[in-house]
């Protein structure tokens, strides 16, 4: 029998939430916060969860904390929302995460991009294809940050393995995404804009139904707002949502990104949900902008 994977597909087309990782005052991960900001999403109406992402610290998590983070956000979530698990690394790390996600009932994986200083175009296939042979079972989505990847390489990949269904798609080039997503197949996967809020008005007008957030654990009735209006095609309440947003995420976005987790945390902390602690190679922001995003979070109705 074949797997359609339409579940997925529906749940990539939709706000893909990126939950924070709290950490308690030892360092280590604060799992009753973990608990309470999942269900906290959950009662706010979303329904898609990426446990291991960008904004929860993958890269900062050890590989303990990153089957932790997975079997909470699980166990939390029970039949309530579709879970996109993280997953990268080496080739046998990737591939024991995703089995990972698999025995837990996950229904996704999500690939980060390859850390390597050479990448080939082919060799981007053969590292997404070990993934996603390991887990047929499992829809897999290639988090697509490489600007010199070409969409045949994509096509490449779904003619070897049809579980490979979405793309978060996060090079800040509309254009870019446009021609890529034509080239790779428009219709064959669901597009996801991984740059957010921001970006999402502009790629959703080239083919995204999708799109990632971290804004989202803040307030979820803003990045719900959000895609209905894209839904709908009513673009100019969509760029009212983004006006909102707007400093907010160009706080995350300064100095290349490098406060991108930092001011969710911060803004959960105002609203003491959270502690606004961050591992190296992040920090915590200076005073000034702590009380900028503070009063940022207050005036959202969260």
């Amino acid at each position: 029998m074949t797997t359609t994977f339409e579940t997925q597909r529906a749940a990539l087309a939709d706000v893909v939430s990126i939950p924070v990782t709290p950490f308690a005052e030892d360092g280590g991960v604060d799992q009753d916060t973990h608990r309470a900001l999942l269900r906290r999403l959950l009662d706010g109406g979303i329904r898609t969860l990426t446990p291991n992402g960008n904004t929860g610290e993958f890269y900062a998590l050890s590989p303990q904390e990153r089957r932790l983070v997975t079997e909470i956000t699980v166990d939390e979530a029970g039949d309530r929302a579709v879970i996109l698990v993280g997953v990268g690394h080496d080739v046998p790390t990737a591939v024991a995460s995703a089995r990972h996600a698999r025995e837990l009932g996950a229904a996704m994986v999500m690939v980060h991009q390859p850390v390597h200083p050479y990448v080939a175009q082919g060799g981007w296939v053969d590292y997404h294809r070990a993934i996603a042979e390991a887990v047929p079972e499992l829809g897999v989505v290639p988090y697509i940050r490489n600007a010199q990847l070409h969409g045949a390489r994509l096509a490449e990949l779904a003619d070897h393995c049809p579980n490979v269904i979405g793309v978060k798609y996060a090079v800040p080039d509309a254009a870019r995404f446009a021609g890529f997503a034509r080239d790779a197949g428009l219709e064959r996967f669901v597009w996801v804009a991984g740059l957010a809020e921001p970006y999402a008005p502009s790629y959703f007008s080239a083919g995204a139904t999708g799109f990632t957030s971290g804004l989202v654990n803040v307030a979820p009735a803003v990045s719900l707002n959000m895609i209905e209006a894209l839904r709908s095609g009513d673009y100019p309440t969509a760029m009212k949502v983004w006006e909102q947003i707007r400093r907010f995420e160009e706080l995350r976005a300064a100095d290349a990104h490098a406060n991108n987790v930092t001011v969710v945390k911060e803004a959960l902390a105002s609203l003491g949900l959270c502690r606004r602690d961050v591992r190296p190679p992040s920090r915590p922001l200076p005073e000034d902008e702590r009380a900028e995003v503070a009063a940022i979070a207050s005036g959202w109705a969260v």
